[in-house]
C-alpha cells in the first residue's frame, strides 16, 4: 500500500431476486469489484446453489486511491454459452470514507443493481471497512 491509497476491505455477502431476461437464475453467480483509477478488478468464487438468492459471504482487499471517487460492483451469471452481466452498481466512496465515523468502521451496505438497460435487477448487500494503517492503530490504542 503506497501512501496515496488506502486498504479497503469488501465482503460480499449476498445478492437478492437476481434475474436473467426476466426469469430467477438458477446457478452460477460471481461478483466483480472494480475500482476506476488503477483497473484493480477482483472476483468472487461461484455460488453454484443460491438461484436467485446467492450467498458468497467472501472477503476482498484491495488498494482505493485516495483519489478515487467510486467502485464498481457487478454480478454475473455464467450460462451454458457465456458469462452474462446481471446487474451493475457504482458506490460512491463518500458512502464509506471520510465524515462523521471513525477510520476501520465496518459498514454493512445495501445496493439496487441495474442491467445493462438500467432497469432494477437485484440488491447487492456487501460490508466495506478501510483499514486502519498499523502505526495509526498502535498509537490510538495506547493512548
Amino acid at each position: 500500500m503506497t501512501a496515496n491509497s488506502r486498504t479497503l476491505e469488501i465482503k460480499v455477502i449476498s445478492a437478492e431476486n437476481l434475474q436473467l431476461d426476466r426469469k430467477p437464475i438458477k446457478k452460477n453467480a460471481s461478483v466483480t469489484v472494480q475500482t476506476h483509477t488503477n483497473n484493480q478488478v477482483l472476483t468472487t468464487e461461484m455460488d453454484t446453489e443460491g438461484g436467485a438468492y446467492p450467498l458468497w459471504n467472501e472477503k476482498l482487499v484491495l488498494d482505493l486511491p485516495t483519489y478515487s471517487k467510486s467502485i464498481t460492483v457487478e454480478v454475473q451469471c455464467k450460462t451454458s454459452s457465456r458469462v452474462r452481466t446481471i446487474g451493475t452498481a457504482t458506490i460512491s466512496a463518500s458512502d464509506f470514507v471520510g465524515g462523521y465515523v471513525p477510520e476501520g468502521y465496518l459498514h454493512f451496505l445495501s445496493y439496487r443493481l441495474r442491467n445493462h438497460k438500467g432497469e432494477r435487477n437485484g440488491i447487492i448487500n456487501i460490508s466495506v471497512r478501510m483499514k486502519v494503517q498499523e502505526m495509526y492503530a498502535y498509537a490510538s490504542s495506547t493512548m
